[in-house]
C-alpha cells in the first residue's frame, strides 16, 4: 500500500458526480453518481452553502459547462464568451449577431448581444502580451473580461497612469481596454520548507510542491504527473516518500507555468483506489478524476495542495496574464480560492472535471485571497500527454 500511495495526487475525498442537469441532457459517455462529503464539506465552508445546495450547484455547473462547450463550437467567430450568474442560476452566452439569440435560448442559456467576439478580445489582449513588460508592482496583470466585453488591466492604486502608458505602448485599442484598480500583488505559491503537515507531496532541493494530475506520454512510453513550472527545471529530480523518485521531463516558467514529471523507479499505477484520483494521506481517500470539461466563468472550483488541503471558490476570469516578479505568465485562470506555500502545482477541479494546476496568487487561507491556475489542456498538448481518468486516458480537445 505504501508504494501505491506515492503515485497519486494531493487532495481529499471521492466525488461521485451527477452529470444530468439543466440546460442540456446528459450524454451517453458522461458519468453520473453522487457527490462525496469531503469536497462538499469544503464547498460548504468556503462558499457558505448547505450540503444540498452544494450538490445541486455541481450538477448545474456541469450542465452549463457542456452547453458552453457546444455553443462555442457551433457559433465560432460569433461567440462572445459565457459566464454563470450567482449560484449558477443562469448561463449567459454572448453573441455578436442578434440573429443567434434564439439558438442560444434553445440550448438553455440566456443570450447577450455584444460588440466584440471572444476571439477579437483575445487578439487585443495578445497585443498587450507583446508590449514592454510593466513593473510588477505597478501592473499586476491583464485579462479578457467576457462579462463587460472588454480587456481589463489591473493596476495598483498609485500606478493608474503607468497602466495607461502600458496600454498605449502596447498599441491596444483604448476603447476596448479599461484599467481596474487593484492592490493585489500576485506571487507564485512558493515552495515551502519541509515538515509542515502529513500528506502527499514531492520534494525538490529548495523545499516541496504538490502533485497535480496523473498523465501518460504515449510517445516516450512514460507515466507521471503534471505540476507548476516554477517548482523545478527540466532535468531536476523530484522525490516522493518511500524512495520513489521522478524527473522533470519538461518545465516552462515564466511565459507559462507548467511542468511534467515522470516516475523513474517503478511502474505506474493508480494509487490505493485502483483508479485515477486526487489523493491526500490526511483523509486516506481520493476524488475520482472523471474528465477534463472546462468550467465556465462564475462556476465553483476547488483546489487542493499538501499545505492547505481542499479550498474552494469561484472562477473569476480566464486568459489572464499575471505579472509576477519573476516575469509574466499568460493564459492563467483567476479564482477566489485561497492557497498557501507548498500548494504550488496542486490540482484544481470543478466537480470531477480536471481544470489545471496552481500557479500563484495573493493573500492566504487565514484572511482569504486570490489564486491563479495554469489550465490543463495547454499542458497536455505541450508534452503530448493524456490525462488518466476513470473513463480512460483522455486527449485534450482540439
Amino acid at each position: 500500500m505504501a508504494r501505491r500511495r506515492n503515485t497519486v495526487l494531493a487532495a481529499t475525498g471521492i466525488v461521485w458526480l451527477a452529470l444530468a442537469g439543466v440546460g442540456v441532457p446528459a450524454q451517453a459517455d458522461e458519468v453520473t453518481g453522487s457527490a462525496d462529503p469531503s469536497m462538499i464539506a469544503a464547498m460548504e465552508r468556503d462558499l457558505h452553502l448547505g450540503s444540498a445546495q452544494a450538490k445541486a450547484l455541481v450538477d448545474r455547473e456541469l450542465a452549463a459547462g457542456r452547453t458552453e462547450r457546444d455553443l462555442r463550437a457551433a457559433l465560432g467567430t460569433r461567440f462572445g464568451g459565457a459566464w454563470l450568474t450567482a449560484g449558477a442560476a443562469t448561463l449567459v452566452v454572448a453573441v455578436t449577431d442578434p440573429a443567434l439569440a434564439d439558438r442560444v435560448r434553445a440550448a438553455g442559456a440566456e443570450p447577450k448581444v455584444v460588440k466584440h467576439s471572444e476571439r477579437d478580445l483575445a487578439t487585443i489582449k495578445s497585443t498587450l502580451d507583446k508590449a514592454p513588460r510593466p513593473p510588477s508592482g505597478a501592473v499586476s496583470g491583464w485579462y479578457v473580461d467576457t462579462v463587460t466585453n472588454t480587456v481589463v488591466v489591473r493596476a495598483h492604486p498609485d500606478a493608474v497612469a503607468a497602466a495607461g502608458e502600458f496600454v498605449k505602448a502596447g498599441g491596444a485599442d483604448p476603447g476596448v481596454v479599461r484599467v481596474s484598480v487593484s492592490a493585489d500583488t500576485p506571487r507564485t505559491v512558493e515552495r515551502a520548507p519541509l515538515g509542515i503537515y502529513g500528506g502527499d507531496r514531492f520534494t525538490v532541493p529548495e523545499g516541496y510542491c504538490s502533485l497535480g494530475f496523473t498523465v501518460g506520454n504515449y510517445v516516450q512510453h512514460l507515466n507521471g504527473w503534471i505540476t507548476a513550472g516554477h517548482c523545478g527545471r527540466t532535468g531536476d529530480a523530484a522525490t516522493m516518500g518511500y524512495g520513489a523518485t521522478g524527473t522533470f521531463r519538461g518545465s516552462v516558467f515564466p511565459g507559462n507555468d507548467y511542468a511534467w514529471v515522470s516516475h523513474d523507479n517503478y511502474d505506474f499505477d493508480y494509487g490505493p483506489f485502483g483508479m485515477p484520483a486526487v489523493y491526500n494521506y490526511q483523509s486516506d481517500d481520493g476524488v475520482r478524476v472523471e474528465g477534463l470539461q472546462e468550467a465556465p466563468v462564475g462556476a465553483s472550483i476547488c483546489r487542493s495542495g499538501f499545505t492547505s488541503g481542499w479550498r474552494c471558490g469561484t472562477i473569476q476570469a480566464k486568459n489572464e496574464t499575471v505579472n509576477y516578479l519573476e516575469g509574466t505568465v499568460v493564459g492563467l485562470t483567476r479564482t477566489s480560492a485561497c492557497a498557501e506555500p507548498g500548494d504550488s502545482g496542486g490540482p484544481y477541479m470543478s466537480g470531477g472535471q480536471a481544470q489545471g494546476v496552481t500557479s500563484g496568487g495573493s493573500g492566504n487561507c487565514t484572511f482569504g485571497g486570490t489564486t491563479f491556475f495554469q489550465p490543463l489542456n495547454p499542458i497536455l498538448r505541450a508534452y503530448q500527454l493524456k490525462l488518466m481518468s476513470v473513463n480512460g486516458a483522455l486527449d485534450p480537445p482540439a
